[in-house]
């Protein structure tokens, strides 16, 4: 049991203003693993006074100064590369494989982009005799969620960091051992005191009070839908900004021009990863009517062959899912998916063979939904993909944006431009086409109920900035 009760304030461990303890489970064993504090408004209140006086010094630090801070962070980091990995797996249940090929290395990747954003970024620009200056925010309530750790911390650390802003973060309480791992290494890179702060809490106690404070000038925050209502409710009498990534529920359209199964078992490998706990998953796959036999087949056969078990075994494809909630909301979904008439092509309720502990649920396949069954509205955070049939491309499009979701969405044709063209009409912040990989220079975030602002890259950093315009000013002689 590793004991991580302590707080990161003013760049010291600090003991919470009061004990109230909190079990980190495995997920894969249900075995207690650390105990943390979960936090109150005092905490809170510590943390933010130390990022007010720290912005004070930081936000004036020059260009030089911030990218040879975030060298340092990018030096520790690769050097704990593989304890991270290992914290992760542990806390959350991805394969260690996952861990070590995506989990930890994005966070690398965010700290890389940044710096490679922050060498050729323009702060000032002058229009006439107009000063336009992009200026860092200030203090900054960061609240990340569990199922990509090190990927939604670090992706606004990271600009926040690079903007001259000061910072206080509320990682998951079901997953904050990787978090904890993380602070370690602001710390032993020198990170100036106050800079950088971490309170553990829930969302009820910590989450509002970072989200209410008078103090904060911007909450980033991702998560659910839900409570990103929460957080914009409490964030608005004080009128801050709120930029939030939330849920989704993306469409993988296959057009009938695709090489339908090499492109199912993609799609099933791409919604399973992660035990499909990713909120751009691709968990609703459009295929043709007339190729709908054929794309079951190779999604059975996709998700029969994926390996679920222990996150510290070699070959696991997917591990058990964060916690005890999400896996009964995970299998009241799948039974909601039954008694609504969808075909049950694989999977179902219950745990997979042989497995009689941990949070492990059985691969799903659902076949024949129609889009305004439970399982093809609600996001549903799980190993779970749905086959929705459609007639034409017409529809095959209004079928992917009827969704109060906006975050990702998927193509794949035969026709590189007929896919690009169909891309264009998604309604959602990205599309992926012909199974492009996510590229950490360009941007992520949402339309519609899965959020607002952007992550990653320039689009990222600028978040983090106001803007500022001088009129009347004179350019210094040179």
């Amino acid at each position: 049991m590793k004991d991580c009760r302590q707080f990161y304030i003013d760049g010291k461990w600090v003991d919470p203003t009061q004990v109230h303890d909190f079990t980190v489970i495995n997920p894969a064993n249900e075995q207690p693993i650390a105990t943390i504090s979960l936090g109150l408004a005092a905490d809170v209140d510590r943390a933010v006074a130390a990022a007010k006086r720290a912005f004070e010094s930081y936000s004036e630090t020059s260009l030089d100064e911030r990218l040879g801070l975030l060298h340092r962070v990018i030096d520790v980091y690769q050097s704990k590369m593989e304890d991270m990995a290992e914290t992760i797996s542990q806390e959350m249940g991805a394969p260690r494989s996952l861990s070590r090929r995506a989990q930890a290395p994005a966070g690398l990747a965010h700290l890389l982009e940044i710096v490679r954003v922050l060498g050729c970024f323009e702060f000032e620009k002058l229009k006439g005799s107009t000063l336009m200056r992009k200026e860092p925010i200030g203090v900054c309530g960061l609240i990340t969620p569990w199922n990509w750790p090190m990927n939604q911390i670090v992706c606004k650390v990271a600009p926040a960091l690079a903007a001259g802003c000061t910072m206080v973060l509320k990682p998951s309480e079901k997953a904050p051992l990787s978090a904890y791992l993380f602070a370690k290494i602001l710390h032993e890179a020198a990170v100036p005191p106050g800079v950088f702060n971490m309170v553990n809490g829930d969302g009820p106690s910590v989450g509002a009070a970072i989200s209410s404070h008078p103090d904060v000038a911007m909450v980033s925050f991702t998560g659910s839908t839900r409570a990103g209502v929460a957080v914009a409710a409490a964030a608005a009498p004080t009128v801050k900004r709120v930029t939030q990534e939330l849920g989704g529920k993306s469409a993988n359209i296959i057009l009938d021009d695709a090489d339908v199964e090499n492109t199912v078992k993609q799609g099933v490998q791409e919604c399973f990863r992660n035990t499909g706990q990713s909120c751009n998953a691709p968990t609703r796959m459009l295929v043709p009517r007339s190729r709908m036999a054929e794309a079951v087949v190779a999604a059975k056969l996709a998700a029969e062959a994926t390996k679920t078990g222990d996150p510290f075994t070699e070959g696991t494809g997917i591990g058990p899912l964060a916690s005890k909630s999400q896996f009964d909301k995970v299998q009241r979904l799948i039974n909601k998916g039954v008694e609504e008439g969808a075909k049950l092509v694989t999977g179902g309720p219950g745990r997979p063979g042989g497995l009689t502990k941990g949070y492990f649920v059985k691969p799903t396949v659902f076949a024949d939904v129609r889009n305004d069954m439970t399982v093809a509205r609600e996001e549903i955070f799980g190993p779970v993909l749905c086959i929705i049939p459609y007639e034409n491309e017409d529809e095959a499009v209004r079928i992917a944006n009827d969704t109060p979701y906006g975050l990702s969405g998927f193509v794949t044709s035969g026709d590189r431009e007929r896919a690009g063209r169909v891309a264009k009409r998604i309604r959602s912040g990205n599309v992926h086409i012909n199974g492009a990989r996510v590229d950490f220079g360009g941007c992520f975030g949402g339309y519609k109920q899965s959020g607002n602002g952007r992550e990653w890259s320039e689009a990222g950093l600028e978040e983090f900035l106001e803007l500022k315009a001088i009129f009347g000013y004179t350019a210094p002689e040179k």
